[in-house]
């Protein structure tokens, strides 16, 4: 058998005023996966947690991201997490606070 790429999910994620990095990262894959319910494990007879989750995270201070927090929130399945340059900051007027964006990707692979 071979590992298949299943699902591509997609999400963002923003911290507003606080410009925590892992905060953005971690909503962006909230947001890609808490609008799905996956099903394609049944289809295929494979549980929930025979799935094997790629996440990319797209952020301007990728060594800002605590790769583990946004791993712990993966309701099944194992996963990896790369965080890449990418995503956006903006700053406020007043120079005082950043609010920043977030990409993501999830790719759900499945060894059929």
């Amino acid at each position: 058998m071979a590992l298949k790429r299943m699902v591509l999910e997609i999400g963002m994620g923003t911290d507003i005023r606080g410009a925590d990095y892992t905060k953005a990262a971690v909503r962006a894959l909230r947001d890609a996966l808490w609008h799905n319910s996956l099903t394609i494990g049944d289809v295929v007879n494979q549980p929930v947690d025979a799935m094997q989750v790629e996440v990319l995270i797209g952020v301007p201070k990728p060594d800002q991201v605590d790769r583990e927090q946004v791993l712990a929130i993966l309701p099944h399945g194992t996963g990896t997490v790369t965080v890449v340059e990418g995503g956006l900051e903006i700053p406020n007027d007043q120079g005082t606070s950043t609010t920043v964006i977030a990409n993501c990707c999830a790719i759900v692979r499945l060894d059929i």
